[in-house]
């Protein structure tokens, strides 16, 4: 289990970095313009939104799921 665990996190770890040195080269290597396009006007807060949106989808995901279970049980209890 400490294996599985040490090779997630080694995994994690080498993503984050490859990620954070390819967004260093594009920004470095790619004109202004297309890196807005790709980007965003905030290329500053790229990573924190796309985090807060994984959140909220994962979040509206997690409630509708919810409201469809509450609907089949208690569908049974009351019928």
């Amino acid at each position: 289990m400490f294996k599985r665990i040490f090779w997630a996190g080694l995994g994690v770890a080498a993503g984050v970095v490859l990620v954070s040195k390819a967004e260093a080269y594009v920004r470095a290597n790619t004109p202004k313009q297309a890196r807005e396009f790709v980007f965003g006007a905030d290329q500053e807060q790229v990573p924190q939104r796309t985090l807060a949106g994984l959140l909220s989808e994962f979040r509206s995901a997690l409630s509708q799921r919810q409201s469809e279970l509450d609907k089949k049980y208690m569908d049974r209890f009351q019928g």
